[in-house]
């Protein structure tokens, strides 16, 4: 028997903790899973070349703008009028930014009728799919049309109420016309003619010139100007070439060639006048305030003449001593300075406030002239009454014709300066059309897609590998459960070709595949056996009862069974095979056999034909007694020399209750005096308690699991059950073994004698 004291019991052994990445391993799971990194890297293949004939194509148009750094036409006319006018310093960032500002694009928004949006609805996601591009509006200052499946839509005029804004409208064309509606609102107007409608949100006005054939429908809406100019600014890039080249590059992108270039021309054109417009305003206002001050100063001129005249021929010429005149050449001097510095005062607080350094500078500098002035005024004031009159007359006549005559010079200058005066941003390259698309890039994206999808599989593998970690490592299989690993049968190929045949029954390796490493690996597992079977009458009896079972179904328990059994037979041993799967057991079809009077059969005719309380039997009693099934009866040749085969019956409600009965282990006794070895196919240890009972009659007990498909786990907790149940495992056999390079242990198959005999 195979019982054994719970201190005696093979308890699996704790994984080894272990920090370190293993890197072979982690290449043998990537390489195990090279079907599913395959198939992940053709299906990402596949969607970026969907994807790239799914987008619409992108077209691009540049431009260069040159920003000098101040205008040329007023400093060629000296460094007084330069000084006059002033400068202004143009930073290559704040007009990239001036370019994206409203005050740039709304003049082109509203000349190219850019916030009237045409849409198709009609095209679906198959129909971008099946061409490499759908049609994209395109506007001129005369209308802006889509060409559709059924012709052309074109408008040039749609003015909405500001509750319509962003809102669709569906444009249809009618027998009289065209119906233009929103769900609420219905219109019907004229093609060609220009029409204004009342809704309920307010006035609509729209011309239609053209409109594809009757019931096709298009979308129109009419867009807010900040919508507009988004959309506009996220196409366009501008940025300054190099570092403080002064040299801006306009871009733009979108799905219209001839309609990026004319946008793009149209900033362009939009900047240069606007730039043009600044350039030359700050003339334009010197010029304005000087037509305002000359009639002034003239008169004050001409009056200053007279009183000096008058005053002259009232007393005549006056002979001003050497110090008079000195000091009037000085104040002549000073007044001339006071006369420049409050023209310079006038000119800036045009622009700026009092606050600002230059005023705040030309004021210091009035308040030292003034004070110098007075002093003079003193010292004057000691002079006769007339001399201080001649020079009081003679002085005003002075400045007021100096001031007169410079202010005159300098507007004479302005007006030539403003007749050839030009902005400071010069086109140097217009926008011009490539009619290349620069994307989508279909080779760039499905190489990105197959990286990604082949980036996918991998994780697929990965987590697949984390999650269901299945039988692979027979060392590490060993580690985990405490229990050798006596045998590693590999996967037969010409087998597994003939298997997948319909209505093909399994077939022993002796008949179809003797010569293979599976069939030499079932010949090592007999080895293993038999060298671990006792046979000696000193320590006990030979064991005779070997019992098969597996974890989970589908592991190949009953094909180990078969071929285990037909290579004891060649020792010229009796060998019988006992299908103890009475549930679903099917070892009967690989030797063609039926599943009748079987064990099931056999051990359920005892209970059947018991009389109760020594009653008269029944007739129906009395017919089963009279087919009571015997030993011999249950016993089936397979048409192999020494193997005999008892199926497994009828199914059976209650298979585990059978087994436990003393009919069971007197009818195993009985066999065990005919037969050298008695091979039980069980049913899997998890899904019935069967494998338990049939392991107390058992000597040997194996466990059969399946390569790269079994979950290690539901192994080790198999394996618990059973030493629960006080039954000791004796060995794992791991079945469908994949040979292979990518496989760590493939060195298995070839040693697959001698590897595992000395255990």
């Amino acid at each position: 028997m195979n019982n054994i004291d719970s201190k005696d019991l093979s308890m699996p052994t704790g994984k080894k903790d272990n920090d370190d990445i293993d890197l072979m391993a982690l290449a043998l799971v990537l390489l195990r899973g090279w079907r599913i990194i395959a198939v992940m890297a053709v299906l990402g293949l596949l969607l970026g070349l969907l994807y790239s004939r799914y987008v619409n194509p992108t077209f691009k148009s540049d431009a260069l703008i040159q920003i000098e750094e101040n205008t040329q036409g007023v400093e060629a006319l000296g460094e007084s009028i330069s000084e006059l006018v002033g400068t202004e310093v143009s930073k290559a960032e704040t007009e990239a930014e001036l370019i994206r500002s409203r005050m740039i694009l709304e003049p082109v928004v509203e000349l190219l009728h850019l916030r009237i949006r045409l849409t198709d609805p009609n095209i679906g996601h198959l129909d971008k799919l099946k061409s490499d591009g759908i049609a994209t509006q395109v506007n001129t200052p005369d209308e802006v049309s889509l060409n559709t499946e059924s012709g052309a839509v074109k408008v040039s005029q749609f003015q909405v109420a500001p509750a319509y804004l962003n809102q669709a409208f569906t444009l249809t064309r009618s027998e009289t016309g065209f119906v233009l509606s929103n769900g609420v609102d219905k219109f019907q107007g004229q093609i060609g003619q220009a029409h204004q409608f009342q809704g309920v949100e307010g006035l609509i006005a729209i011309l239609v010139t053209d409109l594809p054939a009757t019931a096709y429908p298009v979308q129109i809406r009419k867009q807010t100007l900040k919508t507009t100019t988004d959309a506009i600014n996220s196409a366009l890039s501008v940025e300054e070439k190099g570092q403080k080249t002064g040299i801006l590059q306009l871009s733009m992108v979108g799905g219209n060639q001839e309609q990026v270039t004319t946008i793009l021309n149209q900033i362009v054109q939009s900047y240069v006048a606007q730039n043009q417009s600044r350039g030359s305003e700050e003339t334009t206002k010197t010029l304005a305030f000087m037509e305002t001050q000359i009639p002034l100063l003239k008169e004050k001129l001409e009056a200053a003449e007279a009183r000096f005249n008058d005053f002259r021929k009232k007393y005549g010429t006056i002979d001003v001593g050497k110090e008079a005149e000195l000091l009037l050449n000085e104040k002549s001097r000073i007044d001339e300075q006071l006369n420049e510095l409050n023209l310079k005062k006038a000119d800036l607080t045009t622009y700026y406030t009092e606050q600002h350094p230059l005023v705040v500078q030309i004021n210091q500098q009035l308040k030292v002239l003034n004070n110098r002035t007075r002093e003079i005024g003193n010292t004057v004031a000691g002079l006769p009454e007339i001399q201080r009159e001649f020079l009081k007359l003679s002085e005003d006549t002075a400045i007021n014709r100096e001031i007169y005559l410079t202010l005159l010079k300098n507007y004479e200058q302005l007006k030539i300066v403003k007749a050839g005066q030009i902005g400071y941003a010069r086109i140097i390259d217009s926008p011009t059309s490539t009619f290349k698309a620069i994307a989508p890039n279909k080779l760039q994206i499905m190489m990105l897609a197959a990286l990604v999808g082949t980036m996918l599989g991998v994780i697929m593998v990965l987590l697949k590998n984390l999650m269901r970690n299945v039988v692979k490592d027979p060392e590490h299989l060993e580690a985990s459960t405490g229990i050798p690993v006596i045998a590693t049968i590999p996967r037969s190929p010409l087998l597994s070709r003939l298997s997948k045949k319909k209505k093909a029954h399994a077939r022993m390796l002796a008949h179809v595949d003797h010569s293979s490493l599976s069939y030499e690996a079932i010949k090592s597992l007999r080895t293993n056996l038999i060298f671990g079977m006792p046979t000696g009458a000193i320590t006990e009896q030979p064991a005779q009862v070997i019992l098969i079972t597996g974890e989970s179904p589908g592991v190949g328990k009953s094909f180990i069974t078969a071929n285990l059994s037909e290579v004891f037979a060649q020792l010229d041993k009796k060998v019988l095979i006992i299908d103890g799967d009475m549930r679903l057991g099917e070892l009967h079809k690989m030797f063609n056999k039926s599943a009748e009077d079987g064990l099931a059969d056999y051990l359920l005719q005892d209970k059947e034909t018991v009389f109760v309380n020594d009653e008269q039997p029944t007739s129906v009693q009395i017919d089963k007694a009279a087919s009571v099934l015997t030993i011999e009866s249950i016993i089936h040749p397979t048409g192999m020399a020494q193997i005999d085969f008892i199926p497994r019956g009828r199914q059976s409600a209650n298979p585990t209750s059978l087994l436990i009965g003393e009919s069971f282990r007197q009818l195993l006794a009985a066999l065990k005096t005919r037969y050298d070895y008695i091979v039980i196919d069980s049913p899997p240890i998890l899904a019935a308690s069967d494998a338990m009972v049939l392991a107390q009659q058992a000597d040997k007990v194996l466990i059969v699991t399946k390569f790269n498909q079994s979950v290690e786990g539901q192994l080790v907790y198999a394996i618990k059950q059973m030493n629960k149940a006080n039954v000791k495992v004796d060995g794992i056999v791991l079945n469908d073994v994949q040979q292979g390079l990518m496989d760590k242990y493939s060195y298995h198959y070839h040693y697959a004698y001698g590897d595992r005999d000395n255990r």
